[in-house]
């Protein structure tokens, strides 16, 4: 870790649990509405795995740009491929959703819930980061 850099300050306990929230529920509205389309269980599959495939990328991409931030050491192959999962995840459910026989409100509701959680889970991850980094809260003095 570069020595340069401050030690970040950690997160209030609003903005932890605020940021949890937000991850769940985008995840849980996506997946109810999967549990309740009328689609067929191969879509309902495709759509899911995109789901989990764009939680996993964003998380990955903000790790690997922290990482870099912070000087710790980060292949260029394994930046690249963040970057490039994270776009693709995106572009998966836009290309499904654009072919999709479902109403608009339906493709907003899923296009929604999910940049809801991708952005949430690089809150959750960042939150869990700069928790870590700051160390045990500091007890007052009596």
């Amino acid at each position: 870790m570069n020595p340069n850099l401050v030690t970040p300050a950690k997160p209030s306990a609003a903005f932890i649990g605020a940021s949890w929230v937000a991850l769940l529920a985008g995840m849980a509205a996506y997946g109810i509405g999967l549990w309740n389309a009328t689609m067929l269980l191969n879509e309902k599959g495709y759509y899911f795995t995109v789901l989990m495939y764009g939680l996993f990328s964003a998380i990955s991409l903000q790790k690997s740009v922290r990482d870099q931030a912070e000087g710790i050491p980060v292949t260029n192959i394994y930046y690249g491929l963040a970057w490039f999962s994270t776009i693709l995840a995106i572009l998966l459910l836009t290309v499904g959703l654009w072919n999709a026989t479902l109403e608009r409100s339906e493709k907003g509701f899923y296009a929604m819930s999910f940049v809801l959680a991708l952005f949430a889970a690089v809150a959750v991850q960042k939150n869990t980061r700069d928790s870590r980094l700051a160390g045990p809260a500091e007890q007052p003095q009596s």
